[in-house]
């Protein structure tokens, strides 16, 4: 069903059971996959493939070039995943060369009023992200992440899988998966042992992981303290996977309990 109201381009392609409400604009290269539900006064351009079920309520824009100077039209795209609610006046840019091109959205993430996925960001599934929150260009937000409202993440920024991130919070620092991070400028508060057991992992995991935790960040030489325990968790994959986020490559430094 289309409003009489809205504009769509012939060349976009739309599936079964699309709901487009009025004054919608949805460009050539856009394809709306099965139940796609735009309430009204959405706009959608550029190379945008948005996935089954999804909604998007009033004035968000998507698919828009990307607020990149270095930006200069060349192509790219927006993939947005299956079953996301994208709120009101949420912006949402394709990727951009620099960061391959692509800004990935995965599946069932709530993207509340005002928030804005730049350029290059990859974000996993069920992912929230609360209240005018920004994040900027080539951020990593992993599986089951909440970022609360009016906090802001800096581009290169990577949040792990499960991971909490409290409101006003300035995300400038990378924070490990399963942590809680809080502050003007982040600091890493604990683990999120709240969502850990949500998600119904074992306690004696969950107890190995706080444990390990706090010899990790016991100083601030990190890799120190990771040599430390080499082997002492082998088991544990919930502590094999902050070992492996610390080991990346990063652009930006570790978030510690320490940081100022």
């Amino acid at each position: 069903m289309i409003d009489k109201s809205s504009v769509i381009n012939k060349e976009a392609k739309i599936g079964k059971n699309v709901k487009i409400g009025p004054f919608c604009s949805v460009g050539p290269k856009v394809r709306l996959e099965d139940e796609v539900e735009l309430i009204s006064n959405v706009h959608i351009e550029g190379n945008t493939k948005i996935g089954k079920k999804t909604k998007i309520f009033p004035f968000a824009s998507i698919g828009t070039e990307p607020q990149d100077l270095k930006y200069k039209g060349e192509s790219n795209s927006l993939e947005i995943g299956e079953n996301n609610i994208i709120r009101e006046y949420v912006t949402i840019n394709p990727g951009t060369e620099g960061g391959g091109g692509k800004t990935i959205i995965g599946n069932n993430c709530l993207l509340m009023i005002s928030s804005h996925v730049a350029h290059d960001c990859h974000i996993g599934n069920d992912v929230v992200i609360a209240n005018n929150v920004p994040l900027g260009g080539h951020v990593t937000i992993e599986d089951s992440v909440v970022i609360g409202g009016n906090s802001a993440v800096q581009q290169f920024t990577r949040i792990g899988r499960l991971a909490m991130i409290g409101g006003m919070t300035g995300v400038l620092k990378d924070v490990i998966p399963f942590g809680l991070s809080f502050g003007n400028r982040n600091y890493l508060r604990g683990i999120n042992l709240i969502g850990l057991k949500r998600k119904k992992y074992d306690n004696k995991k969950i107890m190995e992981l706080d444990a390990a935790f706090k010899k990790i960040f016991n100083s601030k030489n990190l890799h120190e303290n990771l040599n430390e325990i080499n082997g002492e968790y082998k088991g544990n994959d919930l502590v094999k996977e902050v070992i492996n986020f610390i080991s990346k490559d990063k652009k930006r430094p570790i978030c510690t309990p320490n940081s100022e």
